[in-house]
């Protein structure tokens, strides 16, 4: 036997004898890596079953982000959009993001000085189908999450919970959104509406009725996908920081009209998307059309901030306004809480203001109630893997179209 071989012996020894938490008091770490693909978001998280009612308390200890490193968010954005990748750049690329977890886990250890005992891993989306399509004679939905959890467990030596998605999906649901089981847990409230916003690559919101159960949410349409997407081809650049390109420019109106007619803005809820609608075919289709309107570089990009904004708006208009009608007062206070890296955008975030300030409606981030924007789907994730290691359902019907709540995720020893 190899050194390397009687290391791992000896590592799997140890961990065949650690005592796995037990149901109660946890402290876990949620792990996020989204659509943008910019990097991965590491939350530790102490989750305890402190109300009388059985909802979970969450205090965040902490957080890390660490970027990709440039080749391997290549290759990740790569498989997202790819027409045809061989099954061995898939399955490489699978592995290689579950060392990439694990030592995200274990870097936010050591700068946080805390232990996690669990961990909830999203992994990385190469592909989201939500809506039931045709499919070699059959009607079916689909995700696809890379990082390999095994991995994960060997070199952490915690429990993880990865593929949270599946199961929704296998009982009618589309997968997505599961964050707002925790908006339901930290943001409920008797008396006023809230809206969260989470502006990640796709834009995510959940509607709160004041003194409700009832929860509304649903993906948008893209938040920061089609803006950075922009920004890489024609700025080479990841991102639009503090939305000073958009700033500089104006709004191509004819453009944003024509893509506001996207057929999934009409959709109804609940429906989820992705970059597979919004991804690369879209981004240089929509540089094309502001090119042809003589746009210029940065109207490009202020034409996709804007298209963020107004399908957000139009969601609440179309959407949330609505169902809050039928559950909550429309007079009542209502809070739009944003988080996600878009909320970091200075442009889209007044453009927002301007769309929902007029009526009547208070906008702020989530870091204004403890939770840095940053981070909010990493503790999102922890909290589930808690609910998963619990035996407690982590899906919201109401959210994701499900017929029924389920356990969501596997869990690797």
């Amino acid at each position: 036997m190899s050194s390397t071989d009687r290391v791992e012996a000896k590592r799997r020894q140890q961990r065949a004898s650690l005592p796995y938490p037990p149901p109660g008091p946890l402290v876990v770490a949620g792990v996020m890596s989204g659509t943008s693909a910019d990097g991965v978001d590491v939350a530790l998280v102490r989750i305890s079953p402190g109300r009388s009612d059985g909802t979970p308390r969450i205090k965040l200890l902490g957080h890390t982000h660490s970027a990709y490193p440039s080749r391997l968010r290549a290759a990740v954005l790569a498989a997202m959009d790819a027409r045809s990748i061989s099954t061995a750049e898939l399955a490489r690329l699978h592995w290689r993001l579950g060392e990439v977890y694990a030592e995200a886990i274990l870097a936010a250890e050591a700068q946080l000085g805390t232990r996690a005992k669990l961990a909830g891993v999203h992994g990385q989306t190469v592909y989201h189908q939500g809506a039931p399509a045709k499919y070699l004679g059959t009607t079916l939905r689909c995700t696809w999450q890379l990082g390999e959890a095994a991995e994960i467990a060997a070199r952490t030596g915690l429990p993880v919970v990865s593929d949270f998605r599946p199961a929704d999906m296998a009982a009618g649901g589309q997968g997505a959104p599961l964050v707002p089981m925790l908006d339901r847990v930290l943001y409920a409230h008797p008396t006023r509406n809230r809206i969260l916003q989470n502006l990640g690559g796709i834009a995510n919101m959940a509607a709160l009725p004041a003194g409700s159960t009832e929860v509304l949410a649903f993906d948008s349409g893209p938040a920061n996908v089609v803006i950075d997407g922009a920004m890489q081809r024609l700025y080479n650049k990841r991102l639009d920081r503090d939305g000073r390109t958009a700033a500089k420019g104006q709004i191509l109106q004819a453009v944003l009209a024509d893509s506001l007619r996207h057929l999934y803005f009409a959709e109804p809820a609940p429906k989820s998307c992705g970059r597979e609608e919004f991804g690369g075919t879209f981004v240089d289709r929509f540089i094309a059309q502001c090119r042809t309107a003589e746009g210029a570089d940065a109207d490009v990009i202020a034409t996709a901030t804007a298209l963020t904004a107004e399908s957000i708006l139009e969601a609440y208009r179309r959407f949330v306004w609505p169902f809050l009608g039928q559950h909550a007062p429309l007079a009542d206070a209502a809070e739009y809480i944003v988080a996600g890296g878009g909320s970091r955008n200075a442009s889209l975030m007044r453009m927002l203001r301007e769309g929902l300030e007029p009526l009547g409606i208070e906008v702020s981030t989530s870091d204004d109630t403890g939770i840095p924007a940053e981070a909010k789907e990493a503790v999102a994730f922890a909290l589930l893997a808690w609910l998963r290691w619990h035996g407690l359902p982590g899906n919201v019907p109401s959210a994701t179209g499900a017929k029924g709540p389920v356990l969501l995720g596997r869990i690797t020893l």
